[in-house]
């Protein structure tokens, strides 16, 4: 389950790179969240900062999301790790995966990181333009 997760996490990204050919930037996001509030959620920008690394931007992937680029590197870490599990039958990666206190500290900095970007959209987005980005429009 955790290899396809990832594997699905890289690939849909991948595959808006591929065949999309519009604005990206300018595409509306299919968050729920955002669609229903106008703000961005702590995961809102993933998406876009992983297709901008895809097309070799990587300013302009940390920009959509500080987490996009280290979370290649996590999905790709995940396949290797349990798909090695998967043929020896040995716990390879699990100490690490499993990790509360490295769970709680990605999940704290999330959270940090998320509180100052919500900071920064609202000092400097209007509610027009909040609403706007919402089904209140």
């Amino acid at each position: 389950m955790a290899i396809a997760a990832a594997v699905l996490t890289l690939l849909v990204p991948y595959l808006l790179h591929v065949f999309d050919h519009g604005d990206i930037e300018q595409a509306q996001s299919l968050c729920p969240f955002k669609m229903l509030t106008g703000l961005p959620c702590p995961g809102c920008g993933i998406t876009k900062s992983l297709i901008f690394l895809y097309q070799g931007d990587i300013g302009k992937s940390f920009r959509y999301h500080l987490f996009g680029p280290p979370l290649v590197l996590f999905c790709i870490l995940v396949v290797l790790f349990m798909s090695v599990e998967l043929i020896t039958s040995k716990n390879v990666g699990r100490a690490l995966f499993y990790n509360k206190t490295l769970t709680y500290t990605l999940a704290l900095v999330l959270g940090i990181y998320h509180l100052i970007r919500l900071s920064v959209f609202l000092s400097t987005t209007s509610l027009s333009s909040i609403l706007k980005d919402s089904i209140w429009r």
